[in-house]
C-alpha cells in the first residue's frame, strides 16, 4: 500500500464523494458510442475534457459540437484543453484557444495540460488562469501537474492534477503533506494499467490521499507510444457502480 506523509488527508478522504473526471477520449468520429455513454444518466461525472485536436482546431468540427452539445444537454460540465507545454507555449496562442473554445463548444473551464510544477513557473500560470477567469468568470479551472507541485498552485486553480501516471507507480506513491491542508475536492489522480481486480484498492489509495476526482483505467501506455486516456476502460460500468454507490473500503 502506498506511503502516507499525512494522516489527515486521508482521514478526510474517506467520507467524501467521489466523482469521475475524464481526461478526453478519441475523437466523436472515432469513438461516437463512447462520448454517447458518457450523456447516460447518473453516470458520477465532474467534468469531461474535450481536445479536438491538441486543442481546440483550426475551425469548429461538427462530430464535437454534436458531443458537447449531448453533454451539455446531460448537464456535464465540459472542460477545453489548454496545452502549457511546461511552461513553454506563448501566452498568446494558449489565449486564442482558450476563446475558441469559449465561442465554437461553449466549455465550461479548462484543463491546463503539462502544467510546470516549479515555484518560478507559478507567476506565468497565475497570469494564465487570472486571464482565463477574465474571459469566462465561472470557468472551472483544472492544472494538470501530473505530479505534486509547489503548493502555491492550489491558490491558483479550482482542482489540480497531482497524480497522472501508472498503476505500478500508483501503489507505492506518496502524497505531499501540504495537501492536508485542502479538501480532496481539489485533488485529481490519473491512473492507467489498473487491473479489475484492483480497482477497489485503487479507489481506497485516491481516498487515502484525499483525492475526490479520479480516472482509472485497465488501458497502458505502451511504453510511452499510446494515449492510455483515448478509449474507454473496459471496466466502465463496473467503475461507474462503485464511484457511483460510493463504494470504500
Amino acid at each position: 500500500m502506498p506511503h502516507l506523509t499525512s494522516t489527515t488527508a486521508g482521514a478526510t478522504g474517506t467520507g467524501v464523494r467521489t466523482a469521475l473526471g475524464v481526461p478526453g477520449y478519441a475523437h466523436p468520429l472515432v469513438a461516437p458510442a463512447q462520448w454517447a455513454e458518457l450523456a447516460r444518466p447518473g453516470t458520477p461525472l465532474d467534468w469531461v475534457v474535450l481536445n479536438v485536436a491538441a486543442g481546440p482546431g483550426s475551425r469548429p468540427d461538427p462530430h464535437c459540437l454534436e458531443a458537447a452539445g449531448r453533454l451539455r444537454a446531460a448537464g456535464v460540465r465540459i472542460l477545453g484543453h489548454l496545452d502549457l507545454t511546461y511552461g513553454a507555449r506563448a501566452f498568446g496562442d494558449l489565449l486564442s484557444d482558450a476563446h475558441r473554445h469559449l465561442d465554437w463548444y461553449r466549455v465550461d473551464g479548462f484543463l491546463l495540460d503539462r502544467c510546470p510544477v516549479e515555484r518560478t513557473a507559478l507567476p506565468e500560470v497565475r497570469r494564465a488562469v487570472t486571464t482565463l477567469r477574465a474571459i469566462s468568470d465561472t470557468a472551472h479551472i483544472v492544472l494538470g501537474h501530473g505530479r505534486h507541485p509547489h503548493p502555491g498552485y492550489a491558490e491558483n486553480a479550482d482542482q489540480l492534477v497531482t497524480f497522472a501516471g501508472s498503476w505500478s507507480d500508483y501503489r507505492w506513491s506518496q502524497v505531499a503533506e501540504w495537501t492536508a491542508d485542502y479538501p480532496p475536492d481539489r485533488f485529481c489522480h490519473f491512473v492507467h494499467g489498473v487491473p479489475r481486480g484492483h480497482l477497489d484498492e485503487a479507489l481506497r489509495i485516491a481516498r487515502w490521499q484525499g483525492a475526490a476526482t479520479i480516472y482509472f483505467t485497465d488501458r497502458t501506455d505502451g511504453g510511452g507510444r499510446i494515449d492510455p486516456w483515448e478509449t474507454m476502460p473496459g471496466y466502465w460500468d463496473e467503475i461507474v457502480s462503485r464511484v457511483g454507490t460510493g463504494v470504500s473500503e
